[in-house]
């Protein structure tokens, strides 16, 4: 089978916002692995609008085809007030085929690790057929993140991203043949 095409996903768009440093961190381990395509899908470069708002079928369908040549994901989530920010919900929402039938892994920052936006985006995943992986790097703004905007994350979390990512290759290789 020829190597799979994971995006990793970063889920704010805010300005200021420190997804992009985690999602560079994550592809710098993923890419030493070799395993895989490994590259970065920001949300923030597709201006999607708020779903249902205004027509949007230009950023959509540029977004869908993004999402279509992927067969996983490693999604960078910040929690923001117990959730996901809302521009992943709606970047979540502009699609819905493109999702089906992949594996999804989740590296969650936020004051608790993320563990709260990170269960919420599992329940959304679901309904949207995409399997979550167990492993799950959870990172702290207190401990991670100097002053909460430098991410220096602890040598500990490479064990767990390295964990996430043999599943997240697993599981997408396995419903890739669903997809065929």
């Amino acid at each position: 089978m020829s190597n799979l095409n994971i995006g990793i996903i970063l889920g704010s768009t805010r300005q200021g916002r420190v997804c992009p440093q985690v999602g560079e961190w994550v592809k710098g381990v993923a890419d030493k692995r070799g395993d895989a395509n490994y590259q970065i899908v920001d949300i923030a470069e597709y201006k999607l609008p708020m779903f249902g708002e205004v027509d949007a079928t230009e950023q959509a369908t540029a977004w869908n085809t993004k999402l279509a040549s992927l067969d996983g994901f490693v999604f960078i989530v910040a929690e923001y007030n117990h959730s996901i920010t809302a521009s992943l919900k709606n970047a979540l929402d502009f699609a819905r085929d493109a999702w089906n039938n992949k594996a999804a892994g989740i590296v969650s920052y936020g004051s608790v690790g993320g563990a709260r936006a990170a269960e919420h985006l599992r329940g959304i995943l679901g309904e949207l057929s995409v399997a979550d992986v167990r492993v799950h790097p959870a990172l702290s703004l207190f401990t991670d993140f100097e002053n909460g905007s430098v991410f220096k994350p602890a040598d500990l979390h490479l064990t767990n991203v390295n964990g996430m990512l043999d599943q997240v290759l697993a599981w997408s290789g396995a419903l890739k043949t669903l997809r065929q």
